[in-house]
This record gives C-alpha cells, sequence and structure tokens, in this order.
C-alpha cells in the first residue's frame, strides 16, 4: 500500500463526494448526505496515515487503493 498524508486523502474523500462536517483539533470529520458513516481523518501536516488506518477509513469509505 503506497503512502498518502491526511491532507491528500481529504481530497480523496472530496471526489468521492465526502463533504467536510467539521474540524475538532487536527481530526477532520467527514459525512455524506444519506449516511450515518463518520470519517475521521487525522491531518497533521504531510506525516503518512499508518497503514492499518489508511484501510480502515477506505473501507469505512466504500473506496479501493485504486482510488488513491
Amino acid at each position: 500500500m503506497r503512502s498518502v498524508s491526511g491532507k491528500q486523502f481529504v481530497k480523496v474523500l472530496e471526489r468521492h463526494g465526502w463533504s467536510l462536517l467539521r474540524v475538532q483539533g487536527s481530526h477532520h470529520i467527514y459525512g455524506r448526505a444519506g449516511s450515518d458513516v463518520r470519517l475521521s481523518v487525522p491531518v497533521h501536516g504531510n506525516q503518512a496515515l499508518k497503514t492499518g488506518l489508511l484501510r480502515h477509513l477506505l473501507k469505512m469509505a466504500g473506496l479501493t487503493e485504486a482510488d488513491l
């Protein structure tokens, strides 16, 4: 799995219809209309997301590694 920062992942989410609901500290909370799923993406500059967290966020968002 390739390395992706929180900033880069947020852009991917927005391209796929997710919208920013609120920011709580360095965590950006995303949601989608008609869905109860909420994604909390840590945005710490250009620091890469850890592999397990990235996989979990992709699964919850209904995306694949190819969407990155």
